[in-house]
């Protein structure tokens, strides 16, 4: 099944290229950023959301590239046009929406119980953080980032967010490992138990 007949109509859509990056950009200022060590990771996703927007609904430079590389047109789906959309059609798009709005859902949930318990503490210290969301994975807005724009790579994987994709696993997994420490000394004892009873990113929920 076909999902879109006439491909070429995605592109030339710059209008499109800048609501989509202001849509998803805007999850940004769900994260901190009084350290720089936030900076890289959201630079990367910000570079994500770019590529992800140009590619699709701007100018496919991947296809162009690929074209130039091994003189050949591939297929669509096949690192540039819709990824699923010859095998499953629309539901491959269905697909990726709800991966995108799953990791949506993390990254507002994650930003309200922190925001609420740890940030906004007027008097002192913020608490640990260990109810709602946080009862099962210590990351949820990192692991929301994740699939977000892997969502996005179910509608329209391409090179340049492959390589970004991957990047973004790794700077994220480094700023998580980051935080704990800073987490451990701050907490101590009660960080490293809870530490115990949860995931990072994936949770058990047995």
């Amino acid at each position: 099944m076909v999902l879109n007949k006439d491909i070429w109509s995605h592109f030339g859509m710059w209008w499109a290229v800048l609501i989509w990056i202001v849509i998803y950009g805007v999850f940004l200022l769900f994260v901190p950023f009084y350290k720089k060590s936030h900076i890289k990771p959201a630079g990367v996703y910000a570079a994500f959301v770019l590529a992800f927007a140009v590619e699709m609904f701007g100018v496919p430079f991947s296809m162009y590239a690929l074209g130039w590389l091994f003189g050949i047109w591939l297929p669509e789906g096949v690192l540039w046009g819709h990824t699923l959309g010859q095998y499953i059609g629309l539901w491959g798009m269905y697909l990726g929406i709800v991966v995108s709005l799953l990791g949506i859902a993390l990254v507002l949930v994650g930003w309200r119980k922190i925001h609420q318990e740890y940030w906004r503490m007027e008097a002192g210290e913020g608490k640990l953080v260990q109810t709602g969301i946080y009862r099962h994975i210590r990351h949820p807005q990192y692991i929301g980032f994740f699939l977000i724009t892997f969502g996005m790579m179910l509608e329209w994987v391409t090179i340049p967010l492959l390589i970004l994709y991957v990047l973004l696993l790794v700077l994220y997994y480094r700023l998580a490992k980051r935080e704990e420490a800073d987490m451990v000394k701050e907490f101590g004892e009660e960080y490293i138990e809870y530490k115990k009873r949860t995931k990072m990113f994936i949770p058990h929920l047995i």
